[in-house]
Order: C-alpha cells, then sequence, then structure tokens
C-alpha cells in the first residue's frame, strides 16, 4: 500500500509513469564516480558537476536507428562492464503502474551499430534486459520468460518456455511488486555463466476481476490475480539456468513455499546465492546461502521479532558487501531501533555499526577507502533528516561511539542525497516547510560544494511570512505526536476558522516531513489561506516515523484502532484552541488515508464533521495478504482485529457529511471496498454523496479532464459542508 499524498508536484511523482520510487529518475553515475551521465537533445553527454561542462558520449546520430529520422529517446539506458556497449530502454508501456515493459536497443561502439533486440518477439514485451558481466550477452524478459541473446550474432535462445500469466519467471506477480518492491526478477552470475531468476507460481491464487464497461458496448472483465489476506502466498522457487546447456536447477530452500516469501536474492559467488525468507507472517527472518552446484541450502544468519521484521532497503537489488566480500551490511531493528549492522560472511559475527537510541532512515553509500558508511538520520526531530556518517572499523567498539553528521545543523529540515557508487562525490538538495528545495554538489568525504559559486548558501530563498508550524500534541493518552499547522492569511486569533486535516495514519507514510510543499492541499481548487481555512497534519503510532521500533509497531494487529484514537485525540487537544471552530472540522485522505477518514467519521462523529475518502480499504479482509498479514496477522487467528479494524464496521456511528470518492478500475484497493461499504451506509440508512471515476486506476489520473474534475468535486464539497472563512 505505498501511497503518500502530498503536493501536485508529489501527486504527479507518485501517479504518473515515474510512480513512486521504482520509478523516479535516478542520477547515471559515471563508472570512476566523479561525473554522471544524461539524456540531451538526442544524445548522451558526460557532465563534470563542478564546472556543468559536457562532453558528448553518444550523439544524436548514432542514436537514430537507420530509417528513421528521430534518435532513440529512452527513459533509461546501461552500459556494458567494459563500457563498450550501450543499452537502451525505450517506448515503453506499464505493468500495474510501473513503466517496465517496452523496447530495447544496443550501440556498439567497436562496430558502430545500432540494433534492436528481440526482433522475433512481440513488440513492447520485453522486461529488465542486462547485459552480461563479460560483455558478450543480454537477457531479458518476454511474456514471463527468460531469454537471452548473443550480442555479436543476435541468435535469440529462450530459457525457460513453462511462463504464462500465472507462471511467471524472471519477474513478479502483482503482490511481490506492490508490497516487496520486487519487479526485476533474475541475476547473471559474476562469472557469466548462470543466470538465477524467480519463479512465482500464481496458478492457485485467485483472480480480482475488474470490469471495463465504457471501452465497448460490452463489458469486459479485467483479471488481476490477486492473493487477499487470509490466502495462502502464491509459492516462490528460486531457479538456476546455465547457459551452456539450458538446464535448470531449482534451489532446495527449506520450508513450504506457500507459507514463505523471498524478497531478496544476489549472487555471492560465482556458485553460490544469497537469499532472504521470511515466513508468512513475517516475524522471522532468515539469511540463506544457496549452493548453485548442488542446489543445496543452509542458513547462516536469523532474526525474529513479535510484530513483523522489516525489509533490509527499500531497493530490492544488490547487496551491500565491504572487506572484500567477507562481510556485509545489514538494517534492522533487532535491538528496537532501526541500526546497521556488520555481518561477517558466515554470520558469526556481528557487530552494531549505528549505535544509540535512534533510527537510522536509509543507507546511502559506502567508502571504503575512507572506511565510512553514510546514512541519513534524525536523532532529535523525526520531522527532519540529515547525513550521518560512522567509521566501518571503528564503529561500536566503544560506548562512547556517536555518528558523525555531516550535511551540518545549520539548515534545519530535510536533507536529501545521492551519493556516487564509490563515494566521492553526492548529490545534496535541502528544503523545509517555508524553504523551496535547493541543490547542489558536494564532494566527500570533506562535504564542501564542488562549485562555490552555485551552492546552497548563494541560491536558498527562505519565504519568511510562511504561516506554517510545526509542533507536538500530548494526547489525554499521553502520546506524544508529531504535527503542523498553516494557518490562513490575515489569521485573527480573535476569530473563528474552519479545520481541514489530511490524515494517512498506517506503516506506508508519514504526513509531516518538515519539506517544501508538504503543507499545501494539492487537491483543493483555490487558495485555503486566502479563502480563510486552517490545515493540519499529525502523525500517529504506527506511522514509519524514525522514532523507534516500538512507535512503529504499536500498530499490530491494531490497524484501525490505536492509529485512529491517536488521530481523534490529537484533534480533540488542537480543537481546543479558541480559534478553531469546533463545527466546522473536516478530514480527507487517499487510500489508507481514506480508511482513516472513515474511521474517524464513523468512530469519533463529535468531532469530525466533513470526510472526503479517496480509494478507501474498508474492509481489511479485502486487502492484499502480504500489506495486511503484515501489520494484522492472520484472520484465521485473530478474526476479531479486522472485525474492530475494518471501517465498515463502524458506519453506525456516521453522523457528519461524507463523500466516498473510488476507481472502478483500482487493482490496487479494489472497487468492491466502496460497493461493500455504499451497500452498508445504505443498511443503516445514512446519507452520504459518491462518486465512482470509471476504469481509473488508484491514482484517479487517468483519462481527459480527470484531475480537474476530481479537485473540482473535492473543493466543492468541502466548501459546502466546511464552509471556508473566519467568523
Amino acid at each position: 500500500m505505498n501511497i503518500r499524498i502530498r503536493t501536485l508536484a508529489v501527486f504527479i511523482l507518485l501517479f504518473s509513469c515515474s510512480f513512486l520510487k521504482a520509478q523516479r529518475r535516478s542520477i547515471n553515475w559515471t563508472p570512476d564516480g566523479t561525473g554522471f551521465t544524461r539524456y540531451k537533445d538526442g544524445a548522451i553527454v558526460r557532465v563534470d558537476p563542478k564546472t556543468e561542462a559536457e562532453t558528448v558520449l553518444f550523439s544524436k546520430e548514432v542514436l537514430t536507428p537507420a530509417g528513421s529520422s528521430l534518435p532513440l529517446r529512452p527513459q533509461s539506458y546501461s552500459y556494458s562492464s567494459d563500457n563498450n556497449k550501450l543499452l537502451l530502454f525505450v517506448n515503453t508501456a506499464k505493468v500495474w503502474r510501473y513503466q517496465t515493459r517496452g523496447d530495447y536497443w544496443v550501440y556498439d561502439q567497436t562496430s558502430k551499430t545500432l540494433r534492436q533486440l528481440g526482433k522475433d518477439l512481440p513488440s513492447q514485451s520485453l522486461m529488465f534486459a542486462k547485459i552480461s558481466p563479460d560483455s558478450k550477452h543480454v537477457a531479458y524478459v518476454s511474456e514471463h520468460n527468460l531469454f537471452t541473446e548473443d550480442l555479436s550474432t543476435g541468435i535469440i535462445r529462450k530459457l525457460t518456455t513453462d511462463g504464462t500469466r500465472k507462471l511467471i519467471n524472471g519477474t513478479f506477480d502483482w503482490v511481490y511488486e506492490e508490497e516487496f518492491g520486487c519487479r526485476d526478477g533474475f541475476r547473471w552470475s559474476p562469472d557469466s555463466r548462470h543466470i538465477a531468476f524467480w519463479q512465482v507460481d500464481a496458478t492457485k491464487t485467485r483472480d480480482y476481476y475488474m470490469l471495463n464497461t465504457t471501452d465497448s458496448v460490452y463489458s469486459r472483465p479485467i483479471p488481476v490475480e490477486y492473493p487477499k489476506v487470509g490466502e495462502a502466498p502464491s509459492p516462490v522457487k528460486i531457479g538456476v539456468v546455465a547457459l551452456s546447456n539450458g538446464m535448470v536447477k531449482w534451489m532446495k530452500i527449506d520450508g513450504d513455499p506457500s507459507q514463505h516469501y523471498l524478497p531478496r536474492m544476489e549472487w555471492s559467488g560465482s556458485n553460490e546465492l544469497i537469499v532472504q525468507q521470511l515466513d508468512r507472517k513475517q516475524q522471522e527472518s532468515k539469511l540463506i546461502y544457496c549452493n548453485t552446484s548442488d542446489a543445496s541450502s543452509r542458513t547462516f544468519w536469523a532474526e525474529n521479532d513479535e510484530a513483523w521484521v522489516d525489509l533490509n532497503a527499500d531497493d530490492p537489488s544488490g547487496w551491500n558487501w565491504i572487506n572484500k566480500g567477507q562481510d556485509f551490511l545489514w538494517i534492522s531493528e533487532k535491538d528496537g531501533w532501526r541500526h546497521i549492522y556488520r555481518i561477517s560472511r558466515d554470520g558469526k559475527n556481528v557487530t552494531l555499526l549505528t549505535k544509540g537510541n535512534y533510527d537510522i532512515g536509509q543507507l546511502k553509500g559506502v567508502d571504503e577507502v575512507n572506511n565510512y558508511v553514510y546514512f541519513t538520520a534524525s536523532p532529535s526531530n523525526a520531522t527532519q533528516l540529515y547525513l550521518y556518517r560512522v567509521n566501518i572499523s571503528t564503529a561500536g567498539k566503544s560506548a562512547k561511539d556517536e555518528p558523525e553528521l555531516v550535511s551540518g545543523n545549520q539548515l534545519k529540515g530535510t536533507h536529501e542525497y545521492s551519493i556516487s557508487p564509490n563515494a566521492k562525490i553526492a548529490f545534496h538538495s535541502f528544503s523545509n516547510f517555508s524553504t523551496p528545495k535547493v541543490s547542489e554538489w558536494m564532494s566527500l568525504p570533506d562535504h564542501k560544494a564542488l562549485n562555490p559559486a552555485k551552492n546552497i548558501a548563494k541560491t536558498i530563498k527562505t519565504e519568511p511570512t510562511s504561516s506554517i508550524e510545526y509542533f507536538k500534541i500530548t494526547t489525554e493518552d499521553n502520546v506524544v505526536l508529531d504535527a503542523w499547522m498553516n494557518k490562513p492569511d490575515n489569521f485573527d486569533p480573535s476569530k473563528k476558522y474552519p479545520l481541514v486535516i489530511y490524515v494517512y495514519g498506517e506503516p506506508a507514510s508519514t504526513t509531516t516531513d518538515d519539506s517544501y510543499g508538504g503543507q499545501n492541499n494539492f487537491l483543493y481548487d483555490g487558495d485555503m489561506g486566502k479563502d480563510g481555512y486552517i490545515q493540519l497534519a499529525l502523525d500517529n503510532r504506527g506511522t514509519p516515523a524514525l522514532k523507534g521500533a516500538a512507535w512503529r509497531k504499536a500498530i499490530y494487529r491494531k490497524n484501525g484502532q490505536i492509529n485512529i484514537r491517536d488521530m481523534a485525540m490529537g484533534v480533540k487537544k488542537v480543537i481546543e484552541n479558541s480559534f478553531i471552530d469546533k463545527d466546522r472540522v473536516a478530514v480527507w485522505g487517499w487510500s489508507g488515508g481514506g480508511s482513516s477518514t472513515l474511521h474517524l467519521m464513523f468512530q469519533y462523529p463529535e468531532i469530525f464533521k466533513t470526510g472526503i475518502a479517496i480509494a478507501a480499504v474498508t474492509n481489511l479482509l479485502y486487502y492484499d495478504n502480504i500489506y495486511t498479514e503484515r501489520y494484522m496477522g492472520l484472520p484465521q487467528e485473530h478474526m476479531e482485529d479486522f472485525v474492530k479494524g475494518s471501517a465498515i464496521n463502524h458506519v453506525s456511528g456516521l453522523k457528519g457529511n461524507l463523500l466516498v470518492v473510488h476507481g472502478t478500475g483500482d487493482d490496487n484497493v479494489h472497487y468492491s471496498n466502496a460497493e461493500a461499504l455504499i451497500n452498508e451506509l445504505v443498511k443503516q440508512k445514512k446519507t452520504f454523496q459518491f462518486m465512482p471515476y470509471p476504469n481509473r486506476t488508484h491514482s484517479i489520473s487517468e483519462g481527459a479532464g480527470t484531475f480537474p474534475h476530481l479537485s473540482a468535486l473535492y473543493s466543492n464539497f468541502l466548501r459546502a459542508n466546511c464552509v471556508p472563512g473566519a467568523k
């Protein structure tokens, strides 16, 4: 349930072809880590970050196919390990919500040739093409099967033949992609002789049928293999295919594959894989070595948690090996905080590198030359983010070890970094609630601007008239919540104003990050400040704030309960302010935030008078197994928790004004959530408004005029039922 709605710019990022992290444009670093490349005016150029000087690496002419007048325009590109071949991904199409299917072309600098790969395969069907480490072959997926192509002869070999919509080789089903971030499902061996790949057997996973009723005079069902909570996982196994003879060996990993997940896999040697296995409840994580010669496996490290074991990293590709492969870095919450550990290859020596009562955000880079590991954290303020580092060799050996603040504490807010592979340079950006984003290129490890004339200090522009206030709320349950309030223009504390609260409330996102733009309502058709609205957001227990595992895992088996009470009690405290009109309190949210909106309207009608719930999960039993079972356990064991945590079971409490919005083509939060809720609202004789958007997905972004229509719908409902302006 990876939804995070903030500003219009973030909305576009979330729900366009560049949806969320998997589709964000990453920096194409040069092999030496001192520069980057980019596509510009039909060519690929190298850029010197210090001088901004550009050098053409691949001209417009060489990227133009024979018979065409236009150069290829890649969504992404990569190099062979010998830097002689350029692989370009073009003509892309969405699989679910990511642009992961399309055509691939390769340019060979030696032969000066540009040719399309997989020409005998259906157009726009290739996925995740990767050139082998020896630069002789390329592998890709097409129509659920794995292929290789000889880059010198063009000969294509089909390595798997059993792929179907429900028996998936080299990529994943809907739920692995959505909840584990898994899309690219195969890996070349270091010696280029084998390919390891996942196979997902979704043949026993039932389909959810969406219904397309607008593209033809007859409706058309659209099946999606979708395991609902309580349904066993689709069995997943890992095979290793030899290029020499096409034979596949299936790794012998202990445990029932229909009761386990395999979310991470990489090569750890020419004849060995390293695999992460999670049990179905995601309370036990094992790290396993698989011998690809005889397919045997052995567990060498494990951890457990009474709630859930969080994934090591957002990015499912790569493994953080250090010390020439003798150790690796691993992120764990096993001591109650999200920390980086150094683990020996055999799993016998485990060293805590980021010691202290604080969480790290993300591991950002490793510099083995200078012995640093870089990471983001914010020990004193969970709404902000800074860059830190520790010494890999000495960290954890002294009780007085402290992480070193690299980004400095002069600029309070959110610091983001993209660090080159060898940690020589970094792209640094900064913003806070009153400072639009600014960026600069930095050298490391000294953290100095590569171009002093264009550093942040020269370009930063703070908005001194900002009316946004960050503060903390202590509820009557003695829970301390982070919050922000955006007061209207010409605010007069002697008057009373309507309050509009944006909520999310679940483990996938926070709403109180101290960064620019998140405090403005992107759906509102107008200016909320000028119209006289006070805006508010707060983060409850269970959200992924950097406040320790106990904060995040308090929601276990209590989604729809503890998080809702925290939000309600936080707002109850806020509306004690004399300048807030208690009769004009509105709440809205999307996805998990839509669920929270319904709960607040149903369970606390004395506080929340108007609600707008978009794409909401109304019944926890309707959502997927990986996400829901991670945070709620199994319904077979704790059905009472699912009953209490589902908004549909609290409909009788509705007293205020409610607008429900849903896309009928939502493959994430299915449209049945809305119809089930409508049935219950009707049964309970509740008055409400409802807007279905035909064939729109979870983003409700497709089709001409959709966003302006949704914005007008939202704004008009809000203005009519939570009247703007001071009184």
